[in-house]
């Protein structure tokens, strides 16, 4: 570049270019003359650049429940009151349909820009699967701190969870469609009452695009999950509230790097709510009973063939 070039002619790299020469700025440079490039361009016009989907609120926020739960290989034993299991030296993981809630937060994310933020509530032991969370990409963390949510209903859940998450004003709130200690699957439902919010579940595809009217929030749409192969799409507003299915994704693990930018992550802790009126306890929790009877069939080959059949679908209900 020995002689000046200015931006009304074509710039190609078919060149080479190299810094051995020095590059200098001694004259001053302004915005006062109009700059071109074949064509005027002028500051008096609007900008804008593509950072990511706005809603009415801003960057699109999404906020992921997630709860610890004993891994799948720990032998379960009844404590002695036989009203849930002693824990006291389980083990402990992430509920797995949380990681798939997970997952689709840091994919949208990835897609429309925004922020994750993971919140769960539990005894100081629940920060093993909130840092677990921040490992796999999420931005920060809420610890609602409370020992008894472990055999807790799912409206004290969902009322601590809300009440967390209200101050946040999330735009999207994503929970796995059910834990795998209790399996109840109304948490979502209730924090999305609690909120005074739209929920949908059983969701196996989200899709968020800029609202139609061209302002105003974005559209949500998602896909459903009903029974015999069927499914659902339906459009919602934001915020909304949606329980996802297992497998609507492949998972990621956390990565080395992603391990080592958990420990700066904020997890901040909140005290949880009083608790009001228990609608729902267990009243009892036992090993399944294990029992043998054997049955013998008469008649033809046709005939006993065809009634194993109707026993094997309609009282042993294996077909």
């Amino acid at each position: 570049m020995n002689e000046p070039r200015t931006l009304d002619e074509l710039w190609t790299l078919d060149e080479l270019w190299t810094l051995d020469e020095p590059w200098t700025m001694n004259e001053p440079w302004t915005l006062d003359e109009p700059w071109t490039m074949n064509g005027p361009w002028t500051l008096d016009e609007p900008w804008t650049v593509d950072y990511g989907l706005w809603t009415d609120r801003g960057f699109v926020k999404i906020a992921v429940c997630i709860k610890q739960v004993v891994t799948r290989e720990w032998q379960v034993r009844v404590n002695e009151s036989k009203t849930w299991v002693r824990d006291s030296d389980a083990s402990w993981e992430l509920n797995e349909p949380d990681a798939y809630a997970l997952e689709e937060a840091l994919r949208l994310r990835e897609k429309h820009g925004g922020e994750v933020v993971v919140v769960s509530a539990g005894p100081a032991r629940v920060a093993q699967v909130l840092r677990e969370a921040l490992a796999r990409g999420a931005d920060r963390a809420i610890h609602v701190q409370g020992d008894h949510f472990s055999t807790a209903d799912a409206f004290t859940a969902a009322e601590a969870l809300a009440a967390a998450l209200a101050p946040e004003q999330a735009d999207l709130i994503l929970t796995g469609l059910q834990s795998d200690d209790q399996g109840f699957a109304q948490v979502g439902v209730v924090l999305a009452e609690k909120l005074g919010v739209a929920h949908s579940t059983i969701i196996m595809e989200v899709q968020i695009s800029a609202p139609s009217t061209g302002s105003g929030p974005a559209d949500l749409r998602v896909k459903r999950e009903l029974e015999g192969g069927w499914f659902q799409w339906v459009s919602m507003p934001l915020p909304a509230v949606l329980t996802i299915q297992s497998g609507i994704n492949q998972l990621r693990y956390a990565t080395l790097k992603g391990i080592m930018a958990a420990k700066k992550k904020e997890i901040r802790a909140v005290a949880a709510p009083p608790v009001s009126t228990v609608k729902q306890r267990i009243a009892s929790v036992y090993m399944p009973e294990k029992s043998k009877q054997t049955r013998m069939i008469s008649g033809s080959a046709a005939e006993a063939a065809k009634e194993l059949v109707r026993v094997l679908r309609e009282d042993a209900r294996v077909l």
